[in-house]
């Protein structure tokens, strides 16, 4: 088996210098990769920082819509807001009117026009000059990595394969699948839901009917790119965590059994974890802390498959040796 590997690599050797002309041509092919994207995402980028401002409305609107909640009863909150969003406020009669909670996944995705409650209008301020420029060319250059991923892990891929045994890249092939659709999904759920409440609660903070006193959210525009970014980086990051433990169990570092004998503790950690990326509330730490949770259970099946496989070929190739 090992004569057979060997014949795989020697296969794929080649001079040094040919390898510096491929490492070459590729990091070319990335760079011109990452141009295209950096102007396609700036001649877009009004379109796509409007597009980002998307869960700023959602929070806005829902906020307008729990104080018009507050004139109705003492029993005021998020909830109400939702509710008074979705024109879902109990009538007199113990009945409801039109809406329902699919209405708001459909205005949180997109999919539906965010109603505009009591004529409120987003706010954002730059205080230099050139700031907002230099927010779009950020936003660029992050764009630019998030659309050319594709080409860029290809080329990584491309470069790396020839040095590995058919069966190692096999089994890499379906991380390159993986890692950026957990990403994604990490994405997803930081623009879909974590970012209205997280700016809702921001929202929340104003101090406003007070007299003469005033103190209202006026964010930049770099500082909402930023959180915004973060939070993406934190998430995305952080839903890594089965390619991470299951690369792992490939290299024999951590076991399935470890993974069900530190549950506790890695609960504890995820948590910990969730308030250190998220704002002072519970339910944004939640939001973050439950599907990590659920990820390091469906790692653990993982981490167990490739394990039971394993003992499979050990004993094939005990098997073949006898």
């Amino acid at each position: 088996m090992s004569d057979v590997h060997d014949d795989e690599i020697e296969a794929s050797r080649a001079p040094l210098l040919d390898h510096l002309i491929e490492l070459r041509q590729r990091l070319f092919v990335c760079v011109m990769a990452l141009a295209v994207g950096f102007v396609i995402c700036f001649a877009l980028s009004t379109q796509i920082y409007t597009l980002l401002l998307h869960p700023y409305e959602v929070a806005a609107q829902i906020l307008a819509a729990e104080k018009l909640a507050a004139a109705r009863g003492p029993h005021v909150g998020f909830v109400d807001g939702l509710l008074q969003f979705l024109h879902l406020q109990p009538t007199p009669a113990g009945q409801r009117s039109s809406g329902g909670p699919f209405d708001l996944l459909l205005a949180l995705v997109g999919l539906k026009e965010v109603p505009n409650v009591a004529g409120q209008n987003l706010r954002l301020i730059f205080t230099a000059p050139l700031e907002f420029f230099f927010t779009k060319l950020k936003l660029s250059g992050f764009g630019a990595v998030v659309i050319t991923f594709p080409v860029l892990a290809s080329q990584v891929y491309g470069f790396v394969a020839p040095g590995l045994y058919k069966q190692e890249r096999r089994a890499f092939l379906p991380f390159l699948v993986a890692s950026p659709t957990l990403f994604a999904l990490g994405g997803s759920l930081v623009y879909f839901f974590i970012l209205p409440f997280v700016l809702w609660f921001s929202l929340s903070q104003q101090i406003t009917g007070a007299g003469a006193i005033s103190v209202e959210l006026l964010p930049k525009v770099s500082d909402y790119l930023t959180l915004v970014t973060t939070l993406l980086l934190a998430f995305g990051l952080c839903f890594q965590l089965p390619v991470v433990l299951t690369l792992l169990g490939m290299a024999g570092i951590v076991s399935s059994d470890l993974l069900k004998e530190g549950r506790r503790y890695a609960i504890v950690g995820i948590f910990i974890v969730a308030a250190v990326v998220t704002p002072p509330d519970p339910i944004s730490q939640t939001l973050l802390a439950m599907p990590i949770i659920a990820l390091y259970e469906i790692s653990i099946w993982c981490v167990k498959l490739i394990e039971l496989r394993r003992k499979r070929e050990d004993v094939s190739t005990d098997i073949v040796t006898t």
